[in-house]
């Protein structure tokens, strides 16, 4: 028996010796969180004079899986997220054990756009869903492969361009955002398709929400930074980012209006442009006392200066919440309340 308390003794020091091994924060999940992520890495090493914290770019779903994997200095301390945690992502960590504090950062808009020397694209959610949807309905009922080649044979008024838009994987949050805000949307122009969501869910999101797989949605990985440069090669193209990553190559694209309505900072903050979502960063609560800094961390996440209407993150391309509804979040994320359940 002595033996065995000593081995467990000796084994509990080793894990608190590992733990403090690790000295910065190790930060996941969404590109388009990244760069907002990145920039309070920068100034909460600067003013704490602590190492800055690794942020690395792995997608919202990609994230939420190593985030979830479990409590130890291999694992995250912090996952950034373009959506909201699902039912299924939050049950795997409290499986896991790991204790889960929700903070929405912001707001931001997803854009469609192309190369500045590009057609200017008026587009709604229903030409996109036609565009891109693996099957469309038939006229008779059923439903098709998805026959349109050109944007003109989704809607006459729109240019006579190879239908060609490069997008986010299955795993970005951004994918989830855009199969749910744009595509299921426009499915629902169709009345068999709106009737549908109501009688069989399941099948409303397959028929909904599989983007075609032809060549004309091609799917371009984690890093907006690439779908910018190659619209840069392709002015006939159209890509699939975060409003940021617009507003940071404005030089270089311009982004499509949805329902007339420009994507800018002031349309998104006004909800009045339709493609818009919520940001959020989750926290590891049991890692808290545990890797030096992570409470610092969010607190500079949290403050005025960051996030607030004429914060840093703002110059980013980051939408403020409303005033109280920051001062929500951070007081959780002060008090670092562990979510429960999915509303």
């Amino acid at each position: 028996m002595k033996s065995l308390a000593l081995l467990v003794t000796t084994g509990l020091l080793v894990g608190v010796s590992v733990a403090h091994a690790r000295t910065n924060i190790e930060i996941v999940g969404s590109s388009t969180v990244f760069p907002f992520s990145t920039t309070v890495a920068e100034n909460y090493a600067k003013k704490t004079r602590s190492p800055a914290p690794k942020v690395e770019s792995t997608g919202t779903g990609g994230g939420m899986k190593l985030f979830c994997s479990g409590v130890g200095v291999n694992t995250p301390d912090i996952t950034n997220a373009s959506r909201r945690i699902k039912d299924t992502e939050l049950a795997t960590c409290q499986q896991n054990g790991v204790e889960v504090v929700e903070v929405k950062v912001g707001y931001d808009g997803i854009a469609i756009a192309n190369a500045l020397n590009g057609p200017t694209f008026n587009l709604n959610r229903l030409d996109i869903y036609k565009a891109l949807a693996k099957q469309v309905p038939n006229g008779a009922g059923g439903f098709m492969a998805n026959p349109y080649k050109t944007w003109k044979d989704v809607n006459a008024e729109l240019p006579d361009l190879k239908i060609e838009v490069l997008g986010p994987p299955p795993t970005s949050g951004t994918r989830d955002a855009f199969v749910e805000m744009v595509m299921q949307e426009g499915c629902k122009k169709f009345d068999q398709l709106k009737n549908l969501e109501k009688s069989n869910e399941k099948q409303f999101k397959a028929l909904c929400g599989t983007v075609r797989e032809d060549g004309h949605f091609i799917e371009m990985g984690e890093n907006d930074n690439l779908i910018v440069q190659k619209l840069s090669q392709n002015p006939n193209a159209l890509g699939v980012f975060g409003y940021s990553f617009l507003d940071q190559n404005a030089n270089k694209v311009k982004g499509a209006t949805i329902n007339s309505v420009p994507i800018t900072f002031e349309t998104i903050a006004a909800g009045k442009y339709p493609i818009s979502r919520p940001l959020f960063m989750y926290v590891k609560k049991n890692h808290i006392g545990t890797v030096k800094g992570i409470a610092e961390f969010v607190a500079e996440f949290t403050s005025d200066a960051a996030w607030g209407d004429s914060g840093y993150l703002t110059d980013k391309g980051m939408i403020p919440m409303p005033a109280a509804e920051r001062q929500r979040f951070a007081t959780a994320a002060k008090g670092m309340s562990v979510l429960k359940a999915v509303k």
